[in-house]
């Protein structure tokens, strides 16, 4: 088939490289003039490593970024244990912590190893039938258009609920004197309407040897910009007051310029394809980062879809990618939606429901298996009806 992929993100990028190789004719195309990511650090879960050694860069990315062997949180008032996940003692069970940049790296790489065409400069601003429709240009028909351009697409019918809650980022080395764990996302709540975390994200690909974390505080959106207004040095006084274990990755910061806003939305397409079109990641489906699953659902909607396309074709693949992703996501929707508000929230009681009832509750057995299962992506089958297992292949 000859396919037109809008977006170079994570899913346009793994879509690119599985299609490509599958002896699709793929074209991928991106707004920027020069191929970039857009962010800071994020945990690609085993489903989504899972994806990656299907691609070929799984090892690529293992030997780069950080095995997270466990994920930890504390209430800052009273020290409270809130977070506390393991992802268990199977090797291949871990969360790996990544830059964008390096996981950007190796996809576009992949993308065009397997034979996939990039084409810069050309943000897609609709289409008219099978053709992306651009500032002043239409491309050549496609059999095929894959709608991987994000939150931000023109091309998904998709209206997401804005979430209250946004966060702002940074990437800064990982301190010689900080006292936490390098194999752990570690996180400090005030309440719900604080959040401060710390993820190792290992390396970049041009500089190996430096360890890298991604820092982030969890603000309302509104309050986004009272706290551009607010002098550096006196927020940054205030977080290393409230977590004594933030200070040092602040202080290779010097104002807010150095932080990337993000916010985020919540909602899902019933039928994520249409005539000759079809959406992955963010344009078919989102919500809140509390699960950590967004990059990981971008990675098996791609992998879904190239693998509908291996057993079927028309509308009928595109069918079977969505009915094998529709279960999973919805899983995920659903649990995300409710444990947002117990981290980001203005709700005084929803924090002492999660501090005094959920959190013991948490380490009683069988829910640390299943909170573990959870976080690895699994919780239920990623996409079932296409597991060689149930197509008897």
């Amino acid at each position: 088939m000859k396919i037109g992929i809008a977006g170079a993100g994570i899913g346009g990028l793994a879509a690119a490289a599985l299609l490509a190789r599958d002896g699709h004719s793929v074209t991928v195309f991106d707004q920027f003039d020069a191929p970039q990511p857009v962010g800071s650090g994020l945990v690609i879960q085993p489903v989504g490593l899972s994806v990656l050694d299907r691609i070929g860069v799984g090892d690529k990315a293992r030997r780069l970024g950080a095995q997270i062997a466990s994920m930890f949180g504390h209430e800052a008032e009273n020290h409270r244990v809130v977070l506390s996940v393991s992802y268990g003692h199977a090797p291949d069970r871990k969360g790996l912590g990544i830059h964008r940049a390096t996981l950007f790296s190796l996809l576009l790489d992949a993308a065009q190893d397997a034979g996939a065409r990039l084409v810069p400069s050309h943000r897609v601003l609709g289409r008219e039938g099978q053709a992306l429709r651009f500032n002043d240009r239409l491309s050549d028909p496609f059999d095929l258009i894959v709608d991987a351009c994000g939150a931000g697409s023109h091309l998904s019918p998709l209206i997401s609920r804005p979430l209250p809650y946004g966060a702002v980022w940074a990437t800064v080395p990982w301190p010689e004197d900080s006292k936490l764990p390098t194999d752990r996302l570690t996180q400090c709540y005030r309440r719900a309407d604080r959040m401060l975390g710390v993820l190792p994200v290992g390396a970049m690909p041009d500089q190996p040897w430096q360890r890298l974390a991604a820092i982030f505080y969890s603000l309302p959106v509104s309050g986004f910009d009272q706290w551009r207004r607010t002098r550096f040095e006196t927020w940054r006084a205030d977080v290393s007051a409230l977590w004594p274990d933030f200070a040092p990755f602040l202080g290779w910061l010097d104002g807010h310029d150095a932080f990337t806003f993000a916010s985020y939305g919540h909602g899902s397409l019933a039928r994520p394809y249409g005539d000759g079109i079809v959406h992955i990641g963010d344009a078919a489906h989102r919500t809140s980062p509390q699960l950590g699953q967004g990059a990981n659902m971008a990675l098996l909607d791609a992998c879904a879809l190239s693998r509908a396309l291996r057993v079927s074709s028309g509308e009928d693949a595109l069918r079977l990618y969505a009915g094998a992703r529709r279960w999973h996501v919805a899983t995920y929707q659903a649990l995300s939606a409710s444990f947002t508000p117990q981290y980001q929230s203005d709700s005084r009681v929803l924090p002492v429901i999660r501090d005094r009832m959920l959190a013991p509750l948490s380490r009683i057995w069988p829910v640390p298996k299943l909170l573990t299962r959870l976080v690895c992506g699994d919780l239920v089958p990623p996409m079932p009806s296409l597991t060689p297992r149930a197509r008897g292949k």
